[in-house]
């Protein structure tokens, strides 16, 4: 259970705050946001506020910021229909009516002749048979559509995705892998302020009261100058040593208080990952000056991508195999590990997590955000948009492809850990 917890809260904050990313940089650029939805399948929660309906779906797998103009979500009003609307003080529709007419009485009921409800936000239609006269009603902005007691807002023009200039819009995009790295940033830098930044010099660090290096005499703080006469640079060297003489003496030339002293320490042995190896009880030395503190969640943040990368790249060379990706049931056996580590191993996961996310949904894949931009890096050199149409059968693709992926990644995540062989 405590495994469910942490895979859920963990899940779920890196998709509030990758679909966070979304929302604000929409907001900003006057987008009309329908839905902020964490999760999928069925609603959990659900709350409207501001146009915006807030949910919490089932399945923590994922998330969506629904846009106006960005999915075909509004129901066309074609020549013929018959509709009622409902005008407010300054006689602008209020309500457009296609089903369940009978609940406004007060409502003007017409024959559509042809309604504009994006540029000019007007409706005309004949209110009688007997009556020609082609009238026009006038939209207000905030107009809504009722349809079996949901109401949708109109979206105009102004409000819509497409209408907002490119660089808005790949903003707009971009900014949900961009709140992935920030997330990393801030948890990094609080596990720095928790434990200090790990340095690899040639000191001394915290000692277990039980290891051979406390009951030998060195302390924290000590400078490693040589170990049996090895010159000793960082705390690497004293580690790679350490490691490969257990059970051996070693004489540790160390500065303490401007004095040098040798001192006798013998590696305990120890059997890890079926070798043999040396261990002193020493954790490696850290840092908690406010500089290296301030500077810890940008510099991890960037060297984890830079591996995460790096490791993608075994893609292009060939070294790549499918045990190398995880889909949730990999990810939720991880997460087992790491809750079990404890609570700063379990950040640092989330951590890993957040960049691996911000990085896969940049890649210039359909039906990711990497997807996106790629096409608005076209629309930036053909000095027009991509037809609609023609980009989202593209992103349906892409985005079939993906699932047959994840298919395939998550029955081999079944059969590594939980299919005896």
């Amino acid at each position: 259970m405590n495994t469910v917890i942490a895979f859920i809260i963990i899940f779920g904050a890196l998709v509030f705050f990758h679909e966070l990313g979304h929302f604000i940089f929409a907001k900003r650029a006057g987008i009309l946001v329908r839905d902020f939805s964490i999760g999928f399948g069925p609603k959990v929660f659900s709350h409207t506020k501001n146009e915006t309906n807030y949910t919490i779906r089932l399945l923590p797998l994922g998330g969506f910021v629904r846009m106006a103009g960005d999915d075909p979500e509004m129901v066309e009003i074609k020549p013929g229909h018959r509709i009622a609307l409902v005008l407010n003080d300054d006689n602008l529709v209020e309500k457009i009516v296609l089903q369940g007419k009978d609940r406004f009485p007060n409502a003007r009921i017409i024959e559509v002749e042809m309604a504009d409800l994006e540029h000019d936000l007007i409706i005309k239609g004949y209110e009688d048979e007997e009556d020609e006269t082609l009238k026009t009603f006038h939209l207000s902005r905030t107009a809504v559509i009722v349809e079996e007691q949901a109401e949708t807002l109109i979206a105009p023009w102004d409000r819509q995705f497409a209408s907002k200039k490119l660089g808005a819009r790949a903003m707009t995009i971009f900014a949900g892998p961009m709140m992935n790295f920030l997330l990393a940033i801030v948890i990094f830098t609080l596990l720095g302020f928790i434990q200090g930044v790990q340095v690899n010099e040639p000191f001394i660090g915290e000692l277990l009261p039980e290891g051979s290096a406390h009951k030998a005499g060195l302390q924290e703080g000590d400078v490693v100058l040589s170990i049996d006469g090895a010159e000793i640079s960082d705390f690497d060297d004293i580690t790679e040593i350490v490691r490969s003489h257990p059970e051996e003496e070693l004489i540790f030339t160390v500065e303490r208080n401007e004095e040098t002293l040798d001192v006798p320490v013998t590696p305990k042995r120890e059997i890890i990952e079926d070798k043999e190896i040396g261990l002193i009880g020493v954790q490696a030395p850290v840092d908690k000056s406010f500089l290296r503190l301030a500077t810890f969640g940008f510099v991890e943040t960037y060297n984890w991508t830079v591996k995460i990368i790096e490791l993608l790249g075994t893609l292009v060379t060939g070294q790549f195999s499918i045990d190398m990706l995880a889909g949730p049931v990999g990810i939720y056996k991880t997460t087992e590990t790491a809750a079990q580590a404890g609570i700063l191993i379990l950040m640092k996961w989330a951590a890993l997590l957040s960049i691996n996310l911000g990085i896969m949904n940049l890649l210039p894949i359909p039906a990711l955000d990497g997807g996106r931009l790629l096409f608005f890096g076209v629309e930036a050199l053909r000095g027009k948009p991509i037809d609609r149409q023609k980009e989202g059968m593209v992103h349906f693709i892409g985005f079939a492809l993906l699932m047959v992926l994840m298919i395939v990644v998550t029955w081999n995540d079944i059969q590594r850990f939980f299919i005896i062989k």
